[in-house]
């Protein structure tokens, strides 16, 4: 998929699994291929079929919604409030964040909560314009991994990530040096 990326020859695939830490997007690492190189290959380890490749991308961030900022941190504190009222009156429970089995350090790698409430966050935004989301991108920093040395609270895995939920924010592709 990687070449054909940067060939224009297939468009970006959103995932859309109910666990995503950013809710839907296309998703990408900041400024760290080695990064996403890593988890590339910790996903062909769990599918053998799955190619290990790693793109550059040219991304205009739009509107973002950018949880390295309070303000928007706020915004997803009210999301939640929302989220948690709604299912109250539904009697539904809460989804909730959970480990990986295969990852020994305890990370909450399935984030169905922070999945749904970005969800949510967008489902309220909505204007009924074309977009497919109220944010164009939804930028998160993830302290993941060992730490670093006996008492650290810096983490071996920490990374910026960024889900594109408006593909037209993507402005190309190209190989990055590893």
């Amino acid at each position: 998929m990687g070449r054909s990326l940067i060939l224009r020859q297939q468009q970006p695939i959103k995932s859309e699994t109910a666990y995503d830490w950013l809710g839907p997007g296309f998703y990408l690492w900041e400024s760290d291929p080695q990064r996403a190189y890593e988890w590339a290959e910790q996903k062909k380890k769990r599918d053998p079929t799955f190619k290990p490749f790693v793109v550059g991308v040219v991304l205009d961030l739009g509107n973002c919604l950018d949880l390295t900022n309070r303000e928007d941190l706020a915004l997803l504190q009210v999301a939640y409030d929302g989220l948690k009222a709604t299912l109250d009156v539904q009697g539904t429970p809460l989804p909730e964040n959970r480990d990986a089995s295969f990852d020994s350090n305890n990370d909450k790698l399935f984030r169905n909560l922070d999945c749904a409430v970005i969800r949510y966050l967008h489902a309220s935004l909505d204007t009924g314009s074309p977009l497919p989301a109220a944010y164009d991108t939804v930028r998160g920093l993830f302290q993941e991994g060992a730490p670093l040395y006996p008492g650290s609270g810096f983490r071996s895995k920490t990374h910026t990530q960024i889900a594109v939920c408006n593909l037209d924010c993507i402005k190309g592709f190209f190989i990055p040096p590893l």
